[in-house]
């Protein structure tokens, strides 16, 4: 699991934006790519000016934990996409939901290099993240019971 200060010492080290662009973009070329059958609407971030999908599963080896992929049609944002997924996966969904974006942008500075329209996206991705989070807990949590 990385940890955001673990990023935020990453992005500290890089000496300009550039830099941290170009950091960003090989962090979204790391991705594994993503399956064609998970590309449908309930993974599609719609209010995102990019094409991002992101979706999830329990982890097959600590069901109390999420694992998070995802894909998006453009670089700098494919590597924010990868941020998120690093900083979420294998989490509980309690520690999913207490991801505090405004933090995030904070320390990253992102919120001073990424337009407005890009902010919107960004947190449209984790809210679902935290949608899907949710849900995958609902259906353990009604399977339990059953």
């Amino acid at each position: 699991m990385t940890e955001l200060a673990d990023i935020v010492e990453t992005f500290d080290l890089l000496e300009d934006w550039d830099q941290r662009y170009q950091y960003l973009i090989e962090l979204g070329e790391q991705l594994p790519p993503y399956p064609d059958a998970l590309r449908n609407e309930d993974n599609h971030v719609k209010p995102c000016m990019s094409t991002v999908y992101v979706s999830a599963h329990t982890d097959a080896e600590n069901p109390d934990h999420i694992i998070y992929q995802g894909d998006c049609d453009t670089a700098i944002i494919k590597g924010v996409l990868a941020l998120l997924i690093e900083l979420s996966s294998g989490r509980t969904v309690e520690a999913i939901e207490a991801i505090d974006m405004d933090e995030i942008f904070a320390r990253l500075q992102l919120g001073e290099h990424l337009s407005p329209n890009r902010h919107v996206g960004v947190y449209a991705i984790v809210d679902l993240m935290k949608a899907q989070a949710r849900r995958l807990q609902s259906q353990s949590e009604t399977s339990a019971t059953a």
